[in-house]
This record gives structure tokens, sequence and C-alpha cells, in this order.
């Protein structure tokens, strides 16, 4: 029984991730679809299942190249700075942006840094990413001396806390961001890398 038992787990966390992960991408599959797919439904005689996907997939990569162009993405990067003034529209928008651009190269190598947080004297350490170095646009006088805020994200779920701590609390990790969240979603559960190496910041 127990043998029993032993191989029916090993597959059900084998397959269990193969599945999330194909559910996942298939949803996203959808989604995509579904964006463009129900108008060329309307507008097209005979419609070709996947033609929503790909041509949303398409616009997407437009839009990129038109953000690489500088003429056009002055444009945009103006439409952009209107769309911020619109308090109700900027309390949904900026946060999302400042979140993408994290996780991208247009922002400071600084920024988005992984580091270990001490907590206290109890040698406690939480692993987190630095969002910010900089509090003088917030008119924090003192309390944003020698600070960094620091995002920690929850295991084995959405969300997570900002930690606004000393600099001398807070050690860089050399690991990329993506590792450091899968690290810190799944409770560091993924043992088959080697320690990462670590420095003040």
């Amino acid at each position: 029984m127990a043998s029993i038992n032993k191989v029916f787990f090993r597959g059900l966390i084998t397959l269990l991730p193969i599945t999330l992960t194909v559910y996942i991408l298939y949803s996203a599959i959808i989604i995509l679809e579904n964006l463009l797919g129900s108008f060329l439904r309307i507008l097209l005689p005979t419609y070709i299942p996947g033609l929503g996907l790909v041509l949303t997939l398409v616009l997407i990569y437009m839009f990129g190249l038109l953000l690489n162009n500088y003429i056009t993405g002055r444009i945009l990067m103006s439409l952009e700075e209107r769309l911020t003034r619109v308090p109700f529209l900027k309390a949904i928008y900026s946060p999302l942006r400042d979140l993408m651009n994290l996780f991208s190269q247009k922002e400071p190598k600084e920024m988005g840094k992984v580091v270990l947080v001490k907590i206290g004297d109890s040698g406690i350490r939480m692993l987190g990413i630095v969002t910010r170095e900089s509090f003088t646009d917030l008119n924090f006088g003192a309390l944003g001396q020698d600070k960094v805020s620091v995002y920690v994200p929850f295991s084995y779920g959405l969300g997570g806390y900002t930690l606004l701590v000393e600099k001398s609390q807070v050690t860089e990790v050399n690991i990329p961001i993506e590792k450091a969240m899968s690290l810190a979603i799944t409770g560091w559960v993924k043992t088959d890398t080697k320690p990462p190496g670590v420095r003040d910041v």
C-alpha cells in the first residue's frame, strides 16, 4: 500500500505543474484570441480559428515598433502623461506601469535589485526586491534618509509586503528577479540550484 501511495504522489507532483502550466498557457491563448476574434467573426464571412490570436500578437509587436521610433514614441509618451493626469485612471495605470517597468530594463539597474532584509536581531532574513532608493519626491524628510523600500512577495499566494528599511539592513543577492520571485512564491522548495552569492548594498 505504501508503495502504491508513493508512486501515486510521485505521478501527482510531476503532472500537476505540467497541467497547471498547460492550463495557464491555454487560458492566455484563449484571452488573446478573444480580444480581436469576436470582432473578426462579425467582419469576416469565414473566420479562421487562431486569426484573432495572430492579429493580437502582430498589433502588440507593431505597437512596440512605434515605441522604438523617436517621433511616435514621443507622441505616445505625451499621451501617457495626459492619461496619468486623470485622477481615477492615474490610480490604476501608474502602479501597473511602475510594476511592469520594475521587471523590464527601462528602469536603472539599482531599481529592482534582489536583496535579503534583516529583521531586527532575530537572525531572520526576508527575500525581497528593491523598488525605490530615493524618497525626495515624496517629502518624507528625515524619515526617507538612508532608507530603501523593499517588496517582499508572499509564498504560495498573491500579494506581499512593502517594507521601508535602513540600507544597513539590506544585503544584495546576486540572482535575477525572476529567480527570486520563483523562490519566494514557492517557499524556497526548489533546491536544484547552487546557493547564490551575496554582497552588501
